[in-house]
């Protein structure tokens, strides 16, 4: 397992001036040594099951990025603040991510979602991300990612699909379990079926948060 002693001194330097980035991006909010440490948290969460090493500086980029955004939702109690919801399932390479592309796909800007799993892939499904390119639904720039706290703070309902007990219960938020296939394995005529269940319980979902939908 990856921890920040083992991380080269080439690395820290980028990941470092991604941080810099970062904190110039969250200016006012954040300062740089909050966004540093979950810079550096984000890269060796993801470090675990990482295929491509010279993919990593990338994604703890874009993981702190949606921590940060997190956080600032959660921080939010505005009216006009909108719902958050978090979509879980093991391996958040493709149940997950399935979900999480049609509910940015229906809801647009009238809430903000994330997704996670209790034991990340290295890479998301590819067979899922065809199955949603036939609906117009681009997942392909997602990535699998460990569930984070920020998520669950942000969050005003958790979806789990297959997790169990692996998925932490966070007290004041409301639950709701997806059985769904794993689309794991499966060809993309395998898939369609689970795609098209999930955005049906996406849909039902949005009803429930009186979210209007495309």
């Amino acid at each position: 397992m990856a921890d920040i002693d083992s991380i080269t001194q080439a690395t820290r330097d980028s990941l470092g001036r991604v941080a810099i980035d970062l904190q110039e991006r969250f200016r006012g909010t954040f300062g740089l040594e909050t966004v540093r440490d979950l810079v550096f948290d984000s890269y060796i969460e993801l470090a675990v099951t990482a295929t491509v090493d010279r993919w990593l500086i990338v994604g703890a980029e874009r993981f702190a990025d949606q921590r940060l955004r997190a956080l600032i939702h959660a921080d939010d109690h505005s009216a006009t603040r909108v719902p958050g919801v978090l979509f879980l399932c093991v391996h958040n390479s493709g149940r997950s991510q399935m979900a999480l592309g049609w509910f940015a796909h229906l809801a647009g800007d009238r809430a903000v979602a994330w997704s996670g799993g209790s034991e990340p892939e290295g890479e998301i499904n590819g067979a899922a991300v065809a199955t949603m390119a036939e609906v117009d639904i681009d997942i392909s720039r997602q990535f699998p990612k460990p569930w984070a706290m920020e998520f669950f703070s942000a969050a005003d309902v958790v979806v789990t699909m297959g997790c169990g007990d692996s998925c932490p219960l966070v007290p004041g938020k409301h639950y709701e379990d997806w059985e769904l296939d794993d689309p794991a394995g499966k060809s993309v005529d395998e898939i369609r079926p689970i795609r098209d269940e999930i955005k049906q319980r996406v849909i039902k979902l949005m009803d429930q948060l009186e979210i209007s939908h495309a």
